[in-house]
C-alpha cells in the first residue's frame, strides 16, 4: 500500500509540473505512460521536460527575430525601423576633422582611401529613427555609393564632383546633399567654427530629423524585398564564434597618410580603434570607436585620370575577418552596385561573423599587417 501511495503521489506531482509549464494535456498522458513503465523519477522529470525546451527555445527566436538589426544581427531596432532602410553617411576622417560625432552609434563603418592618403568613413546605421546628429559630413567618391547600394541605404553626404554626381544619377539612390541642404537637415556646427575648424570640418547631419523628413517627402522607407535578410551571415544568438585561424590581437591598417590601428580588448572582446596612433574617440560621447568584427577587404587600387583621385574596384579580391582574438583568410566580391558584399572562407562557403559592429577596411593589397 505504501508503494501504491507514493507512485500515486509523484504521478499527481509530475502531472502539476509539466502541466505548469505547457498548459498542453498531452505532455501528461507522456508523463503518466512513463510512470507506468516504471522508470526513475529523474528520467520521467527529464524526459518531459526534453518535450517543452524546444518548444520556449523556438518562442525566443520568434520574439526576437523582428527587431533584428540587419546590420549587426542584434535584436535592438525600435518598432518604427523594423524592416526599413538603413543610413549610409559620409564622413571626414582627417585629423583637422577630430573627433568627429555621431560615429560611435554607426553599426558599420567603412573606411576607404581617398586623395593624398587620407582615407573617408561611410558610416552605416541600422535604425534610423535612433541616429545622432552626425560631423563633420564630407563629399562623395563614386566607390561609397556603389557600397551602400548593396544595403539599399539612404545616401547622405555634403558636396561632389559632376562626374560623380551623374553616376550617382544613374544609381536613382535616395540621397540627401548636404550642398542643397535637402530637407532642411544640414547646418555648420558654429562652436566649432569658432574654435578654428576649416568651413570643411563643420558640416552638420541632423539624423534626429530624417524620419519626419523622409515621411514628408514620401521617400521609401521600407527595405527592398530582396534584402529583408540580414546583410551578412550571423552566428546564432547567445552563441560565440571563433574564427578558424592565427591568434591576432592587433591590426594595421596602412592607407598611406592614414593608419587605422585595431587593438583587442580582452574584457569587451571589442577591437578598438586608433588613428595614427592615438585612440579615434566620439566628440559627443567620448568613447573610443569599438568593434566586434574586423574586416580587410583587399583590393586593386590606383591613381584615377585626373591625377589626383582614386579608382576603387568594389568588385572582389582577397582579405582578412578578425574577431575574438583570431583571424583568418577570406574572398570576398561584389557583382554590381545593387548586390551585397559577400564574404567567404578559404573553402568557398559563406563567412560566418559574429554579431555585433564591424569595421570594414578597404586598402591596397599587403598593406595590413596582424600580430
Amino acid at each position: 500500500m505504501k508503494w501504491i501511495r507514493k507512485n500515486f503521489i509523484f504521478t499527481l506531482l509530475l502531472l502539476l509540473v509539466v502541466s505548469s509549464l505547457t498548459g498542453c494535456q498531452s505532455k501528461e498522458v507522456n508523463a503518466v505512460d512513463a510512470a507506468k513503465e516504471g522508470k526513475t523519477a529523474t528520467t520521467k522529470i527529464t524526459e518531459a521536460l526534453s518535450q517543452i525546451k524546444p518548444q520556449i527555445s523556438t518562442k525566443v527566436e520568434t520574439q526576437v527575430a523582428g527587431n533584428i538589426n540587419l546590420l549587426t544581427g542584434m535584436p535592438d531596432l525600435t518598432p518604427e525601423a523594423i524592416g526599413k532602410r538603413p543610413v549610409a553617411v559620409m564622413v571626414n576622417n582627417v585629423k583637422k576633422a577630430f573627433p568627429q560625432y555621431g560615429i560611435e552609434a554607426a553599426d558599420v563603418i567603412f573606411e576607404i582611401p581617398v586623395e593624398g592618403g587620407d582615407t573617408r568613413f561611410m558610416a552605416l546605421y541600422g535604425d534610423y529613427t535612433t541616429m545622432p546628429e552626425i560631423c563633420a559630413i564630407r563629399s562623395c567618391r563614386p566607390y561609397f555609393p556603389a557600397f551602400s547600394e548593396g544595403f539599399d541605404a539612404v545616401y547622405v553626404n555634403w558636396g561632389m564632383m559632376d562626374e560623380v554626381r551623374a553616376y550617382v544619377n544613374t544609381l536613382g539612390l535616395t540621397h540627401f546633399e548636404g550642398l542643397y541642404n535637402a530637407g532642411g537637415l544640414f547646418s555648420r556646427d558654429l562652436e566649432r567654427k569658432a574654435a578654428g575648424y576649416a568651413l570643411e570640418h563643420t558640416g552638420v547631419f541632423d539624423a534626429t530629423r530624417l524620419d519626419d523628413v523622409l515621411h514628408e517627402n514620401n521617400q521609401r522607407t521600407d527595405i527592398e524585398s530582396d534584402k529583408t535578410d540580414t546583410a551578412f551571415r550571423f552566428v546564432a544568438i547567445n552563441e560565440v564564434l571563433i574564427p578558424t585561424g592565427d591568434t591576432c590581437t592587433k591590426v594595421d591598417v596602412d592607407f598611406g597618410h592614414a593608419e587605422a590601428t585595431l587593438k583587442y580588448d580582452e574584457t569587451t572582446k571589442k577591437y578598438l580603434k586608433d588613428y595614427n596612433g592615438e585612440p579615434q574617440i566620439d566628440g559627443r560621447t567620448g568613447n573610443q570607436l569599438a568593434f566586434t568584427n574586423v574586416l580587410v577587404l583587399e583590393t586593386h587600387i590606383q591613381l584615377a585620370e585626373n591625377g589626383i583621385h582614386r579608382d576603387v574596384n568594389w568588385h572582389g579580391g582577397n582579405g582578412y575577418y578578425v574577431s575574438n582574438g583570431t583571424m583568418q583568410k577570406i574572398t570576398w566580391s561584389k557583382k554590381n552596385e545593387s548586390s551585397r558584399l559577400m564574404l567567404y572562407d578559404e573553402d568557398g562557403n559563406e563567412l560566418v561573423l559574429n554579431r555585433g559592429k564591424s569595421y570594414i577596411a578597404v586598402n591596397y593589397i599587403g598593406e595590413a599587417t596582424f600580430e
